[in-house]
């Protein structure tokens, strides 16, 4: 019996907030048999909560089996394709299959993330709900999260090109958006900085700096996912990913890196 895949994303001003939208989509229907968007009416100003809301929504609305949520800057590799629908039909009897994922700031370089529950099976597990973890919404069924070590653990990573494209004014104004959304939800900003884009960017930068000399995996540029070779060429300065804001070369990296990121990725 054929496995039927829905994949939904959120979308809201993409080509003002320079997500790489179009790729996105592309490679979506590589894998899915319905693509689903939503956001484009995402409020200016909200609650945390909203997310899951709408998570939820989309959640209900795939007709798929298997259901991923990917976020518009998360990427399959084409080569990876036939190899998930294998892993779908082989775990049916699983509510979720948990994906590693690669996280890049600069296209050379990557780290292990963490690993994360994308694909959602909708068949056997239609009361999942989008709710649960610190941002509220990993996957629960029946308030209970869905943990990765009681699901398969897939070897197929997921490409997330976290900011890739975008410009210093771009991420401040949104970082400052989503503080003042958490603050609504949990009464502070935690590590989020504050309310104004100022305070925001210092706040992620000071994350940025944090993990980017964690990042001791390189990558040709000919082995990113097809969907993202010409968009990542196309990158300038002044776009986070050409060099980080200047933290490309500016980082130094030690054997405690090193050991740390070969442990996470293969022990």
């Amino acid at each position: 019996m054929t496995t039927s895949v829905t994949i939904f994303t959120s979308m809201t001003n993409p080509e003002e907030r320079k997500d790489p939208w179009q790729e996105a989509l592309d490679c979506y229907e590589e894998l899915a048999d319905e693509v689903l968007i939503i956001g484009d009416d995402f409020p200016e100003e909200f609650k945390w909560d909203y997310f899951g809301e709408i998570f939820q929504k989309a959640f209900n609305e795939s007709e798929g089996d298997w259901v991923f949520r990917m976020d518009l800057d998360y990427f399959f590799h084409e080569d990876d394709i036939q190899e998930i629908r294998e892993l779908l039909n082989k775990h049916s009897e699983y509510p979720a299959i948990a994906f590693p994922q690669y996280q890049f700031f600069t296209p050379d370089r990557y780290q292990l993330k963490t690993k994360i529950c994308l694909a959602l099976n909708k068949k056997k597990f239609p009361n999942i709900k989008l709710d649960g973890g610190g941002d509220l919404v990993l996957p629960t069924i029946n308030n209970k999260l869905i943990n990765v070590v009681d699901v398969p653990n897939s070897k197929i990573p997921i490409y997330q090109y976290d900011s890739t494209f975008r410009t210093k004014e771009i991420i401040s104004k949104d970082r400052a958006r989503f503080a003042r959304a958490w603050f609504r939800q949990f009464g502070d900003y935690g590590n989020r900085g504050g309310p104004t884009p100022e305070e925001a960017f210092k706040a992620w930068y000071k994350m940025i700096e944090e993990r980017y000399p964690k990042h001791t995996f390189r990558l040709n540029k000919d082995k990113h996912p097809v969907f993202m070779k010409e968009r990542l060429k196309t990158l300038q300065k002044g776009q986070f990913g050409f060099d980080a804001f200047g933290l490309k070369g500016n980082t130094d990296r030690n054997l405690k890196h090193y050991l740390r990121g070969y442990k996470d990725k293969y022990l």
